[in-house]
């Protein structure tokens, strides 16, 4: 029965990770082991160091590459686990961050030469900020220069060498200050960067949580980047694009499937209202639109209402008792209309009066209530 027990603690003991070693010059410090997890950071063990400095922690071993850290105050040591190894950590307290030796992984050896060149541009970076040599445009110039130089060196020996390993997905998501080092948002080559690692990941990871996640973050960056171009090739209205009648023309399906023609609205005063339902100021917008409506509409008012709510059914229930007409751009903030009509954020409105000319957009107007009087 012995044997059996001891066989039954080996293969348990054979599906988890440990982290071990010791951390110098710490004694009677709390030492954290924490798992850094798409939805933030949770204490997975701790342990109060002694003369020695010894620790160990262990866990269930993860199917794809998970990421935890060793932590003192504010001294940190990034640890990648990959199913059951062993990962040997030798620290300094309190240079913990930049004085130590980890064994036992390739993966980690790699993770800290990254930590240590985020460190080592976080302080040249500081220098160039307060040598007070530069002009605020040469210290803008330098700074870009100096970041441009470090993405490409971790482009080319790190992430582009091995875009499987959790090496290459620590580095992704490096700071410096608040910012990330790669921009996922706004930049259209650190967004290939993310998708390099991602579909990386589907052949190596494949249905992995942290995986998927790269993708999204890829897709949106890429729905951000057409916006932005867009918006920067439309500074203005497109003249070319305005039919006869003096308005670009809108043809959507509402939200009770008929299709619906901005131009035909030909003989009224119209309220143009580019709309998403999801935002949190929506139901008191929603309020005083139906205030103008009620007090408009029999004298010749219509609100066409064009939503870029992402999700159909959400936009047919927030609309179903809405008496204008309410429109949905399936396309959402890729919406070429967006462009059309140079719209730079959501809410917004124009004016259209009764020939089907376009008069006014909100930025133009103090008194909506004044200017659809005097267009009525």
């Amino acid at each position: 029965m012995i044997g059996v027990a001891a066989a039954m603690m080996a293969a348990c003991d054979s599906n988890k990770f440990h982290v071990e070693g010791e951390v110098a010059g710490a004694k009677d410090s709390v030492l954290y082991f924490e798992h850094v997890g798409l939805n933030g950071i949770e204490e997975a063990g701790q342990t109060t160091l002694t003369a020695d400095g010894r620790f160990e922690f262990s866990g269930e071993a993860p199917e794809a590459p998970e990421f935890y850290r060793l932590r003192i105050g504010d001294q940190i040591v990034n640890v990648a686990i990959d199913s059951t190894e062993t990962v040997t950590i030798k620290a300094r307290y309190p240079q913990m961050s930049t004085v130590y030796e980890v064994s036992g992984s390739e993966n980690n050896q790699k993770i800290k030469e990254l930590a240590l060149k985020q460190i080592d541009l976080q302080e040249r970076v500081i220098a160039l900020e307060g040598g007070g040599t530069l002009s605020n445009d040469e210290l803008r110039d330098s700074l870009q220069r100096m970041l441009n130089t470090y993405k490409e060196e971790v482009k080319r020996d790190y992430i582009f060498k091995e875009p499987y390993q959790s090496y290459s997905y620590f580095a992704l998501f490096q700071t410096l200050g608040p910012w990330l080092i790669f921009d996922p948002k706004n930049n259209a080559d650190d967004i290939k960067v993310f998708a390099a690692v991602a579909t990386s990941w589907d052949t190596f990871h494949p249905g992995a949580e942290r995986g998927e996640n790269l993708h999204n973050i890829a897709i949106e960056g890429m729905k951000n980047v057409r916006i932005m171009e867009s918006r920067r090739q439309a500074q203005a209205i497109d003249q070319s694009k305005i039919v006869e009648s003096g308005v670009i023309e809108v043809q959507l399906t509402d939200n009770h499937g008929r299709i619906q023609r901005l131009t035909d609205q030909k003989g009224k005063v119209v309220l143009l209202d580019f709309h998403i339902f999801g935002l949190a100021d929506s139901p008191k917008r929603i309020l005083s639109l139906r205030e103008y409506y009620n007090k408009y509409h029999a004298q010749g008012l219509e609100i066409f209402q064009v939503s870029l709510d992402e999700d159909e059914h959400f936009w047919k229930q927030m609309t179903d008792a809405l008496p204008w007409i309410s429109v949905r751009d399936a396309e959402g903030l890729s919406s070429p209309l967006l462009v059309s009509y140079n719209v730079p954020s959501l809410p917004e409105f124009f004016l259209i009066d009764r020939q089907n000319n376009l008069v006014k957009r909100s930025s133009q107007m103090k008194d909506l209530d004044a200017e659809i009087r005097a267009l009525l």
